[in-house]
């Protein structure tokens, strides 16, 4: 009786729900099968061993069509038959008690041992037909790749990305796929910068070290910067700027710091070598690298306050969250603007500072074009305008910085944009360091409304070309796709097409007809379909196939909507985001981990908002954002319409996101063509689970990741990021996971390597991240080969 009622029940609701999909031109599948399933278990109850036959029935043409829709692979499989097969395992053990019992009895041995062997050959099957492609060759050696940064990477990483180069690339080779599987923790420091509520924070470190001579140089997530012994991970010196708690945007957040020696000052002169960063209450702080003590030559008192001319600023929605990039000596910052809080948020100008005295040398706002003089403490920075909130990239000998740019204040409404923020809002701007002036632009997104603004470094290269080769920047976006430019004038290098996207939307007279596709490479998937739609089982997979066809949706770029939700895919966490790409340059191979999840978006009317007490930070209705994803309420003041994001797509009740596996991968590709080598699902689900409870299964699914790669000589690609809490030393040539090692929280940063007294480490931060729901840590952790 139990069993037949809760068939019965099951039938009732993928019934009723399969209806609902039919009716919205979606599968069949469930509405023929919940009816099935129904008379099953009426049939059941009555003890008639015709509901035992019924139900063998509607497994087996369940199982004809999960393969006939997915084929044989194993995640997208999970929803359509774990839970019917374990239901046809509980109808066969309920035989004997059905019709005669005898007959029934028989049934129960013969269908359980057919169900075991199902299991077996199906899950070898399975196992075989998941195996990805065998990865190509690696490409011959291309042609010796001069680094233009003045400070080289090899025993020291003397910038974010090894150096302003951002290839996170390390020419050591101490390493090698052959014995990493040896590498040990050698050394473990703590920051000793912790919420002081463990559960409910906005931390997320996503520190990378420096290291200059025997020294290693970081931040903690609230911006106390430190100096570690190289070799042991003794703590030499700390510096607390005493950034106040209230100043936390988003995310406590500080991705690094930046390291300047001045050539003209006296060797053991006071800050000859110095170390820059910025904080997240908006100050540029200098410190001696030697002592930790500031720089009284910078600014007032070592330390420069760069929201001077942005008016009035609520705590939290200015900060610098990513390390300032100094070309010619010239430090230049960008800053984030708290997203989606009002139209006429603070100015995202761009600044330059003498590293040396700290004085303002220009201020790019794109509020007035043609103008680079800073307006000082009575002037006002254009409100409301695109800002940098990334790592930008520099060219030395060219004098240009390379700018990732973000959209404007409001990301979900363009109506009232300006035509200067619509031509430099979501494109890489290079720079004059010397004036401040843009000498180009590329735009990867035209007028964008999808949250789609750069977080990649664009990493310089020497592009191979017929007859030689030209110098070069590999932009890696948030929609997957990748371009190679000119960087001496932003000239694509490599084909970039201009397709149709869809219109219409709330603002139809917005949206361009036509978006910038690269034609080099994309690490985009092919459109979401229906089938696409998870679960843990086929109810909560019907669920999400109803929610696909009640969504607006016709592939990327699918303009936003207030009368239904739309979805954005992939969402605004990638493709790729603020960890960038490696570059190997002697193997001509790039290497970049994606995400590859949607979004499920509404625009909120403003009324309706408005009862929802969704109000920017700092107004009384309203603190700011809290924990949540980024998007989640966003109350866009200003504009007609807030916007309520689901990040991920996930379902409220099970937590489990509604597209199938996997969510994150890692991918290598031919610099030279930009043919894929190999691509492998990265991250498995020991941490992931339904309703928030942890598997503990160490099978591969791919999880969503933060923070980018490291390739090294030794043919060694190393990388964290993902949400197992998992740091993995990867075969660079195959893709083969080689050694790996959990981390005591969560690795959303980028791993970096050096050398000191003759052997190679490599150093991660596990200091977790709130927003990828990772436990938050303060530790940083130095792996080498053991040895004397």
């Amino acid at each position: 009786m139990a069993l037949g009622g809760l068939l019965l029940l099951i039938g009732i609701i993928l019934a009723a729900g399969g209806l609902w999909l039919a009716v919205l031109g979606g599968s069949y599948y469930y509405l023929a099968a919940g009816v099935g399933v129904g008379v099953a278990g009426v049939m059941i109850m009555r003890r008639n061993l015709l509901g035992l036959w019924i139900y063998v029935a509607v497994f087996l043409a369940t199982l004809a069509w999960a393969v006939w829709e997915v084929g044989l692979q194993g995640w997208p499989l999970v929803p359509r038959l774990a839970g019917p097969l374990v239901l046809l395992a509980l109808v066969l053990a309920a035989a004997p008690l059905l019709g005669d019992g005898r007959r029934g009895r028989q049934i129960a041995l013969g269908g359980l041992a057919a169900v075991a062997a199902l299991l077996v050959a199906g899950g070898v099957t399975v196992a075989l037909a998941s195996r990805g492609p065998a990865p190509r060759s690696l490409p011959a050696a291309v042609q010796s790749m001069a680094d233009p940064s003045p400070l080289a990477a090899g025993s020291d990483w003397p910038a974010y990305a090894g150096t302003q180069s951002a290839r996170h690339y390390s020419p050591l080779g101490q390493i090698t796929p052959d014995n990493v599987g040896k590498l040990e923790r050698f050394w473990v420091a703590h920051t000793r910068d912790l919420p002081k509520d463990m559960k409910d924070n906005k931390y997320g470190a996503e520190t990378t070290p420096l290291k200059v001579g025997d020294t290693l140089y970081l931040c903690s997530a609230t911006n106390i910067l430190m100096a570690l012994d190289a070799a042991t991970g003794r703590e030499r010196w700390r510096y607390d700027p005493k950034v106040s708690q209230e100043w936390i945007p988003y995310t406590a957040a500080c991705r690094g710091v930046s390291y300047f020696a001045d050539t003209a000052a006296q060797p053991g002169a006071e800050c000859a070598a110095r170390i820059i960063e910025g904080t997240l209450d908006g100050r540029l702080i200098a410190v001696d690298a030697h002592t930790g003590r500031p720089c009284s030559g910078f600014g007032r008192g070592g330390q420069v306050d760069m929201k001077v001319g942005m008016g009035p600023v609520v705590p939290g929605m200015v900060s610098i969250t990513s390390p300032p990039v100094i070309v010619r000596g010239v430090v230049v910052t960008g800053h984030q603007v708290l997203d989606g809080q009002k139209n006429d948020a603070p100015s995202g100008v761009i600044q330059g500072f003498d590293a040396r005295t700290g004085e303002q040398r220009w201020a790019w706002d794109l509020g007035r074009p043609g103008q680079t003089a800073p307006v000082g403490p009575d002037g006002m920075y254009t409100r409301g305008t695109p800002n940098m909130w990334t790592i930008a990239s520099g060219d030395e000998a060219l004098g240009l910085v390379y700018l990732p740019m973000g959209n404007s204040a409001v990301d979900y409404w363009s109506s009232d944009r300006s035509p200067e923020e619509n031509l430099f809002s979501t494109a890489l701007v290079a720079l004059d360091v010397t004036t401040g002036q843009p000498v180009w632009r590329f735009q990867t997104v035209h007028r964008d409304v999808w949250d789609y603004d750069l977080g990649s470094q664009a990493t310089l290269v020497d592009f191979p070309a017929a007859g030689g080769s030209t110098p070069a920047l590999v932009l890696a976006s948030k929609q997957g796709d990748i371009y190679i430019l000119d960087r001496r004038t932003g000239r694509p290098l490599t084909r970039v097409e201009e397709r149709r996207v869809p219109q219409g939307g709330v603002e139809p007279a917005q949206r361009t007809p036509t978006q910038p596709f690269s034609a080099y490479h994309t690490l985009a998937k092919a459109d979401l379909r229906e089938k696409d739609m998870w679960g843990m089982s086929p109810i909560d997979q019907m669920a999400c196939r109803i929610q696909f066809r009640r969504a607006e949706y016709r592939g990327m770029y699918t303009p936003p909507t207030s009368d239904r939700r739309w979805i954005q895919y992939p969402g605004y966490n990638g493709g790729s985001d603020w960890g960038g790409v490696a570059v190997d340059p002697v193997r001509g191979v790039i290497v970049a981990n994606y995400n590859d999840m949607p979004n499920y978006n509404r625009l909120v009317p403003r009324a309706e908002a408005d009862r929802k007490g969704w109000a920017p930070r700092g107004e009384a209705r309203g603190g700011g954002m809290g924990s949540g994803a980024e998007g989640a309420g966003d109350p866009q003041a200003g504009t007609p319409f807030a916007i309520d994001v689901n990040a991920g797509w996930r379902m409220p009740f099970t937590k489990l996101l509604c597209k199938q596996p996997p969510y994150g991968g890692l991918r290598t590709i031919d610099l030279r063509t930009g043919r894929t080598l190999w691509d492998r699902p990265i991250g498995d689900a020991r941490r992931n689970g339904p309703f928030g409870i942890a598997s503990r299964l160490p099978i591969t699914i791919g999880t969503p990741n933060n923070g980018g790669p490291l390739v090294t000589a030794g043919g060694v690609v190393f990388l964290a990021a993902t949400t197992d809490n998992v740091f993995r030393a990867i075969d660079l040539r195959t893709g083969k996971v080689l050694w790996q090692d959990e981390l005591p929280a969560g690795g959303q940063a980028t791993p970096m390597t050096y050398e000191a007294n003759g052997r190679q480490y490599v150093v991660i931060m596990a200091g977790g991240h709130h927003f990828m729901e990772t436990p938050i840590g303060d530790a940083l952790i130095a792996y080498a080969l053991p040895g004397s």
